[in-house]
């Protein structure tokens, strides 16, 4: 992200909210089979916060690296990136794409390729390859591209 949720963004917002239920769960299961039910929600409590903190860090990063972009290819209203979902509508811009693309974000698989698309067309507006933006789909690299993006000369 976004939005973003932008592709980063979103990745990380699913993996809190999975490392919550999967805790939980566990939490309940161990406050059930001991009497250390309240060491086991502490523990949860813990693990929760570690993942927001990781979670807010993230989106933190992304938001400044869009706007940092949107920002070096002067792009109107950069400060949008700092918006959950607004953000979308920023990153279209800095990639010159129609603003009815983010419909299609909306759809399920079909917003993956779109958020390489739209990614790819940032990278070129940084004069940059264009397959950076296809890098976004691999996992620990997809958080260097827009710090990339954003900060390099």
């Amino acid at each position: 992200m976004k939005i973003r949720f932008n592709l980063l963004s979103r990745l990380g917002l699913s993996a809190a909210f999975v490392v919550v239920l999967i805790l939980s769960s566990a939490g309940m299961a161990l406050a059930q089979s001991s009497d250390d039910g309240v060491a086991a929600t502490a523990f949860s409590g813990v693990v929760l916060l570690f993942a927001l903190v990781i979670g807010f860090a993230a989106y933190l990063y992304i938001a400044l690296a869009l706007q940092t972009i949107a920002t070096k290819t002067g792009t109107a209203n950069a400060w949008l990136a700092w918006i959950p979902i607004v953000n979308i509508f920023l990153m279209l811009a800095v990639a010159k794409k129609p603003g009815w693309w983010f419909l299609l974000f909306l759809v399920p698989l079909v917003n993956i390729i779109m958020s390489i698309i739209v990614w790819m067309a940032i990278a070129e507006a940084r004069r940059k390859p264009n397959w950076w933006g296809i890098l976004t789909i691999v996992p620990v690299v997809n958080i260097v591209v827009p710090g990339y993006l954003a900060w390099s000369d």
